[in-house]
């Protein structure tokens, strides 16, 4: 327990910290942006090629079981916006997406990094590579429909990969599995430079996480809205995604990753889609919001449990 905390409280007093830093203005927003550029650009990509090229264990099976779950919870949020919440189509895709897409970069990658090192970071990264890939533009078709009558298909395939090789994180996994796949050796030199800008990734993402709290707020008129999402998002996923790894058999490493994926809090990338089309960002960015507070608990209890059953205490 006592090893579990050494590792959630750091995680969660740099997101502290960032999101003091912001509150108290004793940073700019240039600042943040500038930390949040080399984050993006330079670490976290270099972090994930080099754990790309150092895989372990069934990352496939991760992604399978990971996604077997997500994908069938986002259309069940999808249903429930609806008929529970009684929102049209394009705010109950948004509600979807708050319920099943989590922080998997910014808070994600800390997490696993510290809580199971380079080999936990290695299953991760077909999560990470197809979390936006797979689930926005989903949501985006949905809310067309909802708002147009009609899905935008060959807008929606065109931008998402327009999106895809302009993201320097999901082209730095695929260079890694290409690396893997066709043998190239890859120079010390390399990986050392690797090693260092990837140092520098989770404790910058962190406090720019923090930072970016900053600009959520809680509201009030959308408590059912957020407390469903949550129950969906930091509850049900989780147990369902230990369950079916449970039922299919996945190693300890592999299971624990899954998990702890699924048990990540709400990501910024709902928020930002509903401010582009201006639906229900208070309600998205209430619920990144809580869910981070909330992730607290959930990733602390959960982080205790695979610890102890990976014999790292």
């Amino acid at each position: 327990m006592t090893t579990v905390l050494t590792i959630v409280a750091p995680i969660f007093a740099l997101i502290a910290l960032g999101y003091l830093a912001a509150r108290w203005k004793r940073m700019s927003e240039e600042g943040f942006r500038g930390i949040n550029d080399f984050v993006f650009w330079l670490a976290t990509p270099a972090l994930l090629f080099g754990g790309g090229i150092s895989r372990e264990g069934s990352a496939a099976a991760v992604v399978l079981v990971f996604f077997g779950v997500a994908i069938p919870l986002f259309a069940l949020a999808v249903v429930l916006g609806m008929r529970v919440l009684r929102l049209p189509l394009a705010e109950a895709s948004l509600f979807g997406l708050n319920a099943s897409f989590g922080n998997t970069v910014m808070l994600g990658i800390p997490v696993m990094v510290a809580a199971y090192g380079q080999p936990g970071l290695s299953l991760m990264l077909g999560i990470v590579a197809l979390h936006s890939v797979l689930l926005l533009p989903l949501a985006t078709v949905l809310i067309d429909i909802g708002r147009a009558g009609r899905a935008r298909v060959l807008w929606v395939v065109r931008s998402t990969l327009q999106a895809i090789l302009a993201n320097p994180v999901i082209m730095s996994v695929v260079a890694a599995l290409l690396v893997v796949w066709l043998g190239i050796p890859v120079p010390e030199a390399v990986m050392r430079l690797c090693s260092l800008l990837g140092a520098a990734a989770p404790p910058a993402a962190l406090f720019c996480l923090g930072a970016s709290l900053a600009g959520f707020g809680a509201v009030a008129g959308a408590w059912r809205e957020v407390s469903l999402a949550l129950a969906l998002k930091m509850l049900a996923l989780p147990a369902l995604v230990w369950a079916v790894a449970v039922v299919v058999g996945l190693g300890p490493l592999e299971t624990a990753v899954a998990v702890t994926a699924a048990a990540l809090p709400t990501g910024a990338n709902p928020f930002i889609l509903a401010k582009r089309y201006r639906l229900g960002e208070a309600r998205s960015g209430a619920t990144v919001l809580v869910a981070t507070l909330a992730s607290v608990v959930v990733l602390g209890l959960l982080l205790v449990r695979f610890r102890a059953a990976l014999g790292a205490g």
